[in-house]
């Protein structure tokens, strides 16, 4: 029998009134087993809520009726309870986790293709996993929106790029989402030369057809560290420079058809090209940055208030980040440096640890920071993407937190979220 493991409980909270507290296990509610977090909101948005709760080894029955607007409060240890994340049945050659080295903490090797982390966190996942149950589950708890990768919509080359000759057809699936009502966010990760060109226009216009059940497509750049054996390669300069044409043209068609643009590059494509960044319109309010698509256009809206909080640590500066975004962080160091004379040092780190054709700076491991602070003459506080330490408790993908970059180099650092 699965429990969910309670880690917190929040004040003036129903919970916090019917005396739970960590370490308690909520066990059902209104009579219904929980496998995980979905069906504690789901079944705790009643106004009369029994809850049976273990408490040392010892079931109890509470029961109460909800005040007005009044939250049920609880945090649990993991998501799910039932079972372990529903883990991958594909064999991408692209896969980040096939491409990544030994000794890192266990969960980086988690193939998560679970669609109720779709829903809960944002995750891509391929549908190629679902039961019958897990279909019905989708419909009856309306779990909206849901974040697929789907590469290709033509069937054959879609099991071709996931090396699984069962999987089902992508536009079937998303059909049946639309039917149910589920909005699906899309994603198309393009390896040259195997489902770029003719095979992109295809799934961009497949897809466009499903509008707006699928409400949007991102177009990702495949991410290749050194470590990958397969027989993908990175995209060159002038093949980008193709696949943005490609992809423009399709927003310009589909913005006069559907109002939206529908399709949205990734930052990398605009960035390596040297293309001006879209405006927050260009992007229809969605919100995509987890799928590093507006992430620059986020930034340069924040600047005002980034500007003013990175003023506040004086002079001088050092400001770490991955090789793509130090053009766009060098422009805006010259900035911060005209409007106040503070002296700022932008320092791009390769990735030696993937390799240097990794070039985000949400990949860069503590080691790598530390050797580029050593290796190249810099001075005053050190300033840190808070993307580099989403790690547990803060840490690095070698666990390194931004502490003890600082003791090893004797010198200030400082966490900045959005830079």
């Amino acid at each position: 029998m699965p429990y969910g493991l309670i880690s917190f409980v929040h004040p003036n909270s129903l919970a916090a009134r019917l005396g739970l507290r960590p370490g308690d296990e909520l066990v059902s509610i209104n009579g219904h087993p929980l496998r995980d977090i979905i069906d504690v909101q789901f079944y705790s948005a009643e106004d009369r809520l029994t809850l049976v709760v273990r408490r040392e080894g010892q079931e109890q029955t509470l029961r109460a009726r909800r005040r007005y607007n009044e939250p049920l409060g609880l945090e649990f240890a993991r998501p799910t309870f039932d079972t372990d994340i529903r883990q991958c049945n594909n064999r991408c050659e692209f896969c980040f986790v096939f491409q990544m080295p030994r000794g890192l903490r266990p969960s980086l090797y988690i193939r998560d293709d679970d669609y109720r982390h779709s829903f809960l966190f944002g995750n891509y996942v391929t549908l190629t996993n679902l039961t019958e149950e897990d279909w019905a589950r989708i419909e009856e708890q309306h779990l909206s929106p849901l974040y697929v990768s789907v590469h290709a919509t033509d069937p054959d080359l879609r099991r071709r790029l996931l090396g699984n000759p069962h999987a089902p057809d992508v536009m079937e699936q998303l059909r049946r989402l639309a039917q149910m009502g589920i909005e699906v966010h899309t994603q198309l990760v393009l390896v040259p030369g195997a489902n770029d060109g003719p095979h992109l226009d295809r799934s961009i216009g497949d897809l466009a057809g499903l509008y707006p059940a699928v409400r949007s497509v991102s177009v990702v750049p495949v991410g290749l560290t050194k470590y990958h054996r397969g027989g993908c390669r990175p995209y060159a300069p002038e093949e980008m420079e193709r696949v943005w044409r490609q992809v423009t043209a399709w927003q310009r068609r589909l913005r006069q058809q559907l109002g939206v643009r529908f399709v949205y590059l990734t930052d990398e494509w605009y960035i390596r090209l040297g293309k001006r960044i879209p405006s927050r319109a260009a992007y229809d309010g969605l919100d995509l940055r987890e799928n590093g698509v507006g992430l620059a256009r986020a930034l340069l809206d924040a600047w005002p208030r980034l500007r003013r909080d990175l003023t506040r640590l004086g002079s001088p500066q050092t400001w770490v980040t991955g090789v793509l975004a130090a053009p766009l962080l060098s422009s805006l160091a010259n900035d911060l440096a005209a409007r106040t004379g503070l002296r700022v040092q932008v320092l791009p780190v390769p990735n030696r640890f993937f390799g240097e054709t990794v070039t985000v700076a949400g990949l860069l491991t503590g080691q790598d920071i530390l050797a580029r602070l050593r290796e190249e003459p810099s001075e005053g506080v050190i300033v840190l993407p808070e993307v580099i330490f989403r790690g547990p408790e803060g840490q690095t993908l070698d666990e390194m937190r931004p502490e003890d970059i600082a003791a090893a180099v004797g010198r200030e650092a400082r966490l900045v979220s959005g830079l």
